[in-house]
């Protein structure tokens, strides 16, 4: 299912409250708004409300809101999910609450539902979210959502790995620290983003800070010369060396390695990739 610009037709209001939840009030409430729906909000909202998350929501830089759906619910248990039709094991999250919490709320669109079976959260889609003026994420619990949430009142989903988690906070905490820190300001240093693994489609070069010397390893010689231009050659050529060696699909992903790497990469003695992941050749 695709998110973008698309809301979909369960997309209407109904009265109701926010249940923003901040342990502080942000300067301004006029940064890159991000809502995060969830059964146990205190767990994601604790983490947010720290380091740097916390500091961005403080300058409001970002304007991040945690809403429990349980809140939403109509019965004396405050219940949030059923047994499933046709059986199996485990509960599945109902849909009125879910949907009375959104419709209430009126979040920001798209709204992700966080799933493995959503497009795969990257850099990319870090990029793509933090050049908006905001998106909301619906954290699930138990055997996962009633489909109908996923078709009537999201834009899609998102996946932070092939792998299966009690719940999507953790996954909910992951992307808005992601999407966060490219937010202009929020970072101290807006440049820091720049040589990162993943924006180039490379592992980000080896990093080393002072002593120079210790235990008898030694920084290499390069980074303290002071010559600019040769540390951004072996930078550039350590950051290809340890993408070959440690994520040598992301080689392949980019297309292999051009004739100037492979040459940056002779030229400070680094060996090529194995057969298996030989560089594509330059066209004449």
């Amino acid at each position: 299912m695709g998110w973008n610009g698309r809301c979909g037709p369960a997309h209407r209001g109904c009265p109701g409250i926010s249940t923003y939840r901040a342990s502080e009030t942000p300067a301004k409430l006029g940064g890159v708004r991000i809502d995060v729906f969830s059964i146990f909000p205190e767990s994601v909202d604790s983490y947010l409300d720290t380091s740097l998350m916390g500091k961005a929501r403080l300058r409001g830089l970002l304007d991040l809101r945690v809403h429990d759906v349980r809140e939403y619910a109509t019965d004396t248990h405050r219940s949030v999910d059923g047994t499933p039709f046709g059986g199996g094991a485990g509960m599945v999250m109902s849909p009125e609450p879910v949907f009375a919490c959104i419709e209430a709320v009126q979040p920001r669109r798209p709204l992700f539902v966080l799933s493995p079976a959503g497009r795969p959260f990257t850099q990319d889609v870090a990029d793509e979210l933090a050049a908006t003026d905001g998106f909301s994420l619906l954290c699930g619990r138990y055997e996962g959502f009633d489909q109908r949430i996923v078709d009537h009142v999201a834009d899609g989903e998102l996946s932070i790995g092939d792998y299966v988690l009690a719940g999507g906070e953790l996954a909910a905490c992951v992307v808005v620290e992601a999407v966060g820190r490219l937010v202009p300001g929020v970072l101290g240093n807006d440049a820091s983003t720049d040589d990162e693994s993943f924006r180039h489609g490379l592992l980000e070069y080896p990093q080393y800070t002072r002593p120079a010397t210790f235990r008898g390893w030694e920084v290499p010689d390069v980074l303290r010369s002071g010559d600019h231009a040769k540390i951004g050659r072996w930078r550039q050529a350590a950051a290809l060396d340890r993408t070959i060696r440690a994520r040598p699909d992301l080689i392949v992903l980019r297309g292999g390695l051009s004739s100037a790497e492979e040459h940056l990469l002779a030229e400070h003695g680094y060996p090529l990739p194995a057969p298996e992941n030989a560089p594509a050749q330059d066209l004449p």
